[in-house]
């Protein structure tokens, strides 16, 4: 394997509302070396998304005999459905040519579940800029109903009360600067050292010869 970059396994997690789909898509126009985990889902899916591109769609029995196999390096049930992060599509991207690492959407289970088999991985919880936005933002959502707004809103507690689980916190206020700040942590993950010890002793290797 040679990648021009070292391979980073990044999770972005969010509650519902916070911005964390249109930051990913927005990262992946930045740094398409970075390819998207699709995960495996038990949901309806939405009318503008696609099978293999959005998720995996699958019927419950369907995700329940993966989960017995082994397949999944982290699953959980959110919001009533399953979501799962299949085991070879990081064995695929590993392998994959010009592949430089892997975005991860997930909630905080799976963030905790990856991080405890892959500990080199980066994870970031994006953060709404208050409570009363998030409501908004999930309101301004017209194809849900209010009681699944709620149901949202609610869950979204729980899941900020996680946050000490991640390495970053990003405050979603302002999109650019969102961003920005998102950018910069994988600039700055590409230069750990751990990540480029690897160059550092080829180059000695080759200034002793």
């Amino acid at each position: 394997m040679n990648h021009a970059e070292p391979f980073l396994l990044l999770i972005l997690s969010s509650p519902s509302g916070a911005g964390k789909t249109t930051l990913t898509r927005k990262l992946q126009e930045r740094f398409p070396a970075l390819k998207f985990s699709v995960s495996h889902t038990t949901r309806t899916p939405r009318p503008d998304e696609v099978h293999g591109r959005d998720y995996y769609f699958v019927s419950r029995s369907e995700f329940d005999a993966l989960v017995d196999e082994g397949a999944f390096i982290e699953w959980a049930e959110v919001h009533g459905n399953c979501y799962g992060t299949s085991r070879v599509e990081i064995e695929r991207a590993r392998v994959e040519p010009n592949c430089a690492g892997m975005i991860f959407d997930i909630d905080y289970q799976g963030a905790r579940q990856i991080r405890a088999k892959q500990h080199d991985a980066v994870t970031v919880f994006i953060l709404p800029p208050s409570m009363s936005e998030l409501l908004r933002r999930l309101r301004g959502r017209a194809s849900e109903s209010e009681e699944i707004v709620q149901r949202r809103f609610k869950a979204a507690m729980i899941e900020i009360a996680h946050y000490g689980l991640f390495d970053y916190l990003v405050v979603n206020d302002d999109l650019d600067m969102a961003f920005r700040h998102l950018e910069a942590i994988v600039l700055a993950e590409r230069s750990r050292r751990f990540r480029r010890a690897d160059l550092a002793e080829r180059l000695l290797r080759v200034g002793q010869l």
